[in-house]
């Protein structure tokens, strides 16, 4: 019997925490500048000021993912099982402008917000720890199952031309079209 290793970054809880545990995000950028105020926890988006360069940042409304296929395919993939929880999003675009600019991942208990260097090829990966690291089984990649251990989890992806996209972590694949049950 393998001893089974516990790593540092890995999820102790018993239960999945709350998705609604952490306010959700806005975003506002600045015109002028480009500067970017992402506000936790904000009113309403619109009903909030923010000024930077002297006039008003304007609100970044999320499209949904179907909105912006035509210009870039935007997917995820959560790896690592239990102790090495990460989720990987990759991308293409149909024009170098399309490319994401940053990409910010909402998750049980905040989030990260990570820029992309435009010689950046994917994945983006997000490490998880602590309780944005709680998952069910090891599987590796995740299985996609009914679960859904990364429900409430939102991926926020920018570029000027596409404007800002919302990718709930949502998916779920019926085992037996996983390929899971397959033999090597």
């Amino acid at each position: 019997m393998t001893q089974q290793t516990f790593g540092p970054r890995r999820c102790r809880d018993t239960r999945k925490p709350p998705a609604d545990q952490c306010p959700e995000v806005s975003f506002y950028r600045c015109e002028t500048c480009g500067g970017l105020f992402p506000a936790i926890a904000a009113p309403p988006l619109g009903e909030r000021e923010i000024l930077c360069c002297g006039s008003k940042a304007v609100p970044l409304i999320p499209e949904s993912l179907d909105l912006v296929q035509e210009k870039v395919h935007l997917s995820y993939r959560i790896t690592g099982g239990y102790n090495d929880n990460a989720v990987e999003v990759f991308w293409e675009a149909l024009k170098p402008e399309y490319m994401p600019e940053w990409m910010y991942l909402k998750t049980f208990t905040g989030g990260y917000l990570k820029y992309i260097p435009k010689t950046k090829r994917p994945p983006l990966v997000f490490s998880l720890a602590d309780t944005d690291a709680f998952a069910y089984c090891d599987e590796d990649p995740c299985l996609e199952c009914v679960f859904r251990c990364k429900r409430g989890f939102v991926i926020y992806s920018y570029s000027r031309e596409t404007g800002l996209t919302a990718i709930p972590l949502d998916k779920m694949t019926a085992q037996w079209q996983s390929g899971a049950n397959e033999k090597a």
